[in-house]
């Protein structure tokens, strides 16, 4: 018996293309220093087609090339290894033997080659992959025997292992990045079936691996797709620890956030190692927004077994729609017992056939067939059901002893796994990259020559790259600069059809999405998709909100008052002369109103013009009729013209201000709002002033005041009008007048009732000032119609024009407070208007019939009144009026009720003449 050997390693050289080896390097190196040292005193074993070594598969060859399989699920309680996986173990694991027997036997393809394998068992777990990996790289070992000696004393036999040139696998990505990082140190090419991470596309670091399958950059991309197709926006993710679930999850953030529109829910990890109670954690945490219904998943296939499971166990059967990766695919294992849970999954896998000819090989292995694959009889007795070994069977355990007679397909159900196919490509490539190498190294020479033993990796790993030839199912097999192959993708969704499920395939995905809605259905059968998203879609007129740090999830705030929606995530005013639409959506145009002819508010001012006009021009006809009658001189025809005129111009300011307002209206609303009540005001303001200085002066002369005759008069109502003129041109030169729609005065909190009001420029100031100086006159009269209330009727009109002013003045006082006390009330307009038109029509009413009424009744049904009476001098004339107010105020009352009185001029005091002249009053008086 020999002793222990001492290994001697020496780690192959760093590549000229980098300037530093990766730190990690010295850590695989120590690694394969300790593994070999424990390996070096193992004993030779005889070489023989199909027998195992250190719990593997070894197949004698002319070039070997190893291979990396999940015969069994990961262990638990310390063991590294669990039960046997029938499909994503053996069945991967016979491909890879069908290929070799294929290769093998092809003439054209390495020809006087044999091909060669050793095939290992990942144990689903990659500290045990690495582990079993080393062995690939025991030839490129060199070890020292000199100092090994036995115990007889001879030479130790050390038996070189055979040297592996090239990888197939691994399955899991996590297993195939822990492999890869020691096979590119010793430059031996690796081609993946199965390992899609987007980590492997790094060529900087995993520059001697490939793979005929895409990447999930790829798969991510498709799956957003399809969750885009759904218009699903809001989704859950479940990963399994490690490189494969991990950085699916991150590949499919990516993608979703380089596409936009889908945003993550809830990220949950599943450990390499579970705890009791995770997998109902993990549910849990799904259910936390129940909104997310949808879950992305790239776990492996134990876990999607027990997150089903436990998504039963907490009575969710119909609420998750899972979406899978490709390590879910079209797998029976994980839905297995549980299809009610997994209805309606949508799962997607790299493009596949099944290969006919790997089915007519798979179903005739039997025990005796196929003693080359160690773990076929495992796989016998659990695909059966039954033990090989007669003591093994324990009584009600419900196992009976396998017969050797049981037949793959007939007597246990079989479908092909759904990587088969890549198995294949993933074997015929080596070959391929094999047989041309040698067509170039070893041109018209059988088997291998000198330049390929050993084989150059590197030389290898080009031809690798450089491939692209027809695969078993006839598919190209080629791959891009970083190892990769193109993406091609079926989807299936898991479905249940009168209690048969089933994967139906419901399209694919080639760069871009090919889905077949229509065919697909949910769970309890249903057509209709369902949703997935975390805000509805805001109605019309409301805007976005979005939650802080998740874009996909909003509250819908209503664009309101005068605001629309003016995109997505905004609401803006309307412009001043705009409101929004019915849906807020967009602005109109405020409708513009005015007051109506056929207005309530117009009718009855109209009304109102209409009779005191006519009554105006009635009482002018009348006093044009009978001009030369004592009354109507007795009146002061000139005067009395004039305060008509005002009264009529003020009824007639009633159609000015109902009109429709444009530049030539509200022109003359400047003019003739104020000028009808200056020139009525003017005219009485000059009557009442002539009686006080009439009264006045009659008490200390007897010689007549100055400025009393008609001529006189006039020009002082004139006078006093013209000022109001004055005001207007001035108004005019500093601010043209000009209409305009006033969009504030009925600008209501609801837009709906919002109104633009079509009006003369005419501010509440600017009226106040346009009628600030009547209502001056209005006032100064009232005060002179005070002064001269002691003066009787017998003698003048003092006091109906003292009537006259004190109910103007009552009326204007009305007017003030409800004039302004409306300036906000949405009537405004036609409060104001009826308001301001009424009361100057009811200050002109108020003159004509306390004035003139009761002289146009005696005129017309008292004619016998309407005569000449006697005259008496200034001096008498005042005396009397003087006496009769102080003892008999009733006194001297005339029969007709007129006010008349006579002045006497002056006698001539120089001549003494016994002519006197006697000047009647009645041309004077009122």
């Amino acid at each position: 018996m020999c002793a222990q050997a001492v290994v001697m390693f020496q780690p192959p050289a760093c590549r000229p293309d980098r300037t530093v080896c990766q730190r990690n390097n010295m850590i695989l190196l120590l690694l394969l220093l300790l593994y070999s040292s424990l390996k070096a005193a193992q004993a030779a074993k005889p070489k023989g087609s199909g027998h195992t070594h250190l719990n593997s598969i070894r197949i004698d060859g002319d070039i070997s090339v190893g291979g990396l399989f999940p015969v069994h699920a990961r262990g638990h309680d310390g063991k590294p290894c669990g039960e046997l996986k029938k499909e994503k173990g053996i069945h991967r694991l016979e491909a890879m033997l069908f290929a070799l027997d294929r290769i093998n036997n092809d003439n054209n393809l390495l020809p006087n080659i044999t091909l060669g394998a050793r095939i290992l068992d990942t144990c689903s777990r990659d500290t045990h992959a690495l582990e079993q990996s080393l062995t690939f790289v025991q030839a490129l070992i060199e070890k020292d025997g000199t100092d090994v000696k036995c115990l007889g004393g001879g030479a130790p036999i050390i038996t070189k292992p055979e040297r592996v040139v090239g990888v197939i696998g691994a399955s899991s990505s996590s297993v195939s990045i822990m492999v890869a990082n020691i096979l590119r140190l010793f430059k031996i090419p690796q081609v993946s079936y199965a390992s899609t991470a987007p980590e492997l596309s790094d060529n900087t670091r995993y520059d001697f691996f490939s793979r005929v399958v895409p990447p999930d950059t790829y798969q991510a991309q498709a799956m957003v797709d399809i969750v885009k197709a759904m218009r699903w926006n809001y989704v859950s993710t479940v990963a399994s620890e490690g490189n494969y679930g991990e950085s699916g999850v991150d590949a499919f953030i990516q993608k979703s956030r380089e596409d936009g529109g889908v945003c993550i829910s809830q990220s949950v990890k599943i450990p390499r190692e579970p705890k009791p109670g995770e997998f109902d954690k993990v549910i849990r945490r799904l259910r936390e927004n129940p909104n997310a219904r949808v879950v992305i998943l790239f776990a492996n296939e134990d876990d999607i077994r027990r997150l089903l499971q436990a998504a039963k166990k907490a009575n969710q059967t119909g609420h998750f729609i899972w979406v899978g990766s490709d390590s879910w695919g079209s797998k029976i294992s994980p839905v297995l017992h549980q299809e009610e849970m997994a209805e309606g999954a949508v799962t997607i896998l790299p493009k596949r056939q099944s290969i006919k000819g790997f089915d007519r090989y798979f179903i005739s292995r039997t025990l005796e067939n196929n003693r080359r694959n160690i773990w076929f009889a495992e796989f016998w007795e659990n695909n059966f059901n039954c033990k090989l070994s007669r003591h093994a069977v324990k009584k009600g355990s419900g196992l009976k002893k396998c017969t050797n007679q049981e037949r793959i397909g007939k007597d246990s159900n079989y479908e092909q796994e759904g990587k088969v196919q890549f198995v294949i490509d993933a074997v015929y490539a080596m070959a391929h990259a094999l047989h041309n190498m040698h067509q170039e190294l070893c041109p018209g020479k059988v088997g291998l020559c000198a330049k390929m033993d050993p084989i150059n990796g590197t030389h290898l790993l080009k031809h690798i790259r450089r491939l692209n030839f027809a695969g078993i199912a006839g598919n190209p097999v080629l791959f891009n600069e970083n190892g990769d192959a193109p993406g091609r993708y079926e989807i299936y969704q898991y479905q249940i059809r009168n209690r048969t499920a089933e994967y139906k395939i419901i399209g694919h995905w080639t760069d871009q999405l090919h889905l077949n809605i229509r065919s697909m259905q949910w769970p309890g059968a249903v057509r209709q998709i369902p949703s997935s998203i975390c805000s509805h879609p805001c109605q019309p007129g409301e805007r976005k909100k979005i939650v802080k740090g998740i874009p996909c999830c909003w509250h819908c705030e209503r664009c309101d008052n005068y605001q629309y929606q003016a995109d997505t995530y905004t609401c803006k005013m309307c412009r001043f002369d705009l409101r929004p639409n019915e849906n807020h959506t967009g602005c109109v145009p405020i409708p513009i109103v005015k007051l109506e002819w056929s207005s309530p508010w117009a009718v009855i001012p109209v009304l109102i013009a209409v009779a005191g006009i006519m009554a105006t021009l009635f009482v002018m006809v009348t006093f044009i009729r009978y001009n030369d009658t004592p009354i109507v001189k007795a009146s002061g025809r000139e005067l009395s013209y004039v305060l008509l005129t005002g009264i009529f111009l003020c009824y007639a300011t009633t159609f000015l201000m109902i009109s429709t307002p444009d530049v030539g209206i509200c022109s003359l609303r400047r003019i003739f709002l104020g000028l009808g009540m200056s020139i009525s005001y003017a005219a009485l303001l000059t009557k009442t002033n002539r009686i006080y200085r009439i009264f006045e002066q009659g008490t200390m002369s007897v010689s007549a005041p100055k400025f009393i005759s008609p001529a006189s008069q006039l020009v002082i109502t004139f006078t006093l009008a013209s000022v109001q003129l004055l005001g207007v041109c001035i108004w005019f030169g500093v601010d043209p007048s000009k209409a305009i729609i006033d969009y504030e005065d009925q600008r209501t909190s609801n837009p709906v009732l919002a109104r633009g009001v079509l009006k003369c420029d005419i501010s509440d100031l600017s009226l106040i000032c346009l009628l600030g100086y009547s209502m001056l006159l209005m006032v100064t009269c009232t005060v002179y119609a005070i002064k001269t209330r002691g003066v009787p009727e017998t003698f003048n009109e003092a006091k109906p024009i003292g009537f006259t002013m004190y109910t103007t003045c009552i009326i204007w006082l009305a007017f003030i407070p409800i004039f302004f006390g409306t300036s906000q009330s949405t009537e405004k307009l036609y409060i104001q208007t009826t308001t301001l038109t009424i009361s100057v029509s009811l200050s002109a009413s108020v003159s004509l019939g306390l004035l003139y009424m009761p002289k146009v009744y005696v005129v017309l049904f008292h004619p016998e009144q309407n005569v000449p009476k006697r005259t008496r001098s200034l001096k008498a004339v005042v005396t009397a009026a003087t006496m009769s107010n102080k003892f008999n105020p009733k006194a001297g009352l005339r029969p007709n009720g007129e006010a008349k009185t006579e002045l006497c001029e002056s006698l001539e005091t120089q001549s003494f003449s016994t002519k006197q002249t006697y000047i009647s009053y009645s041309n004077h008086a009122i």
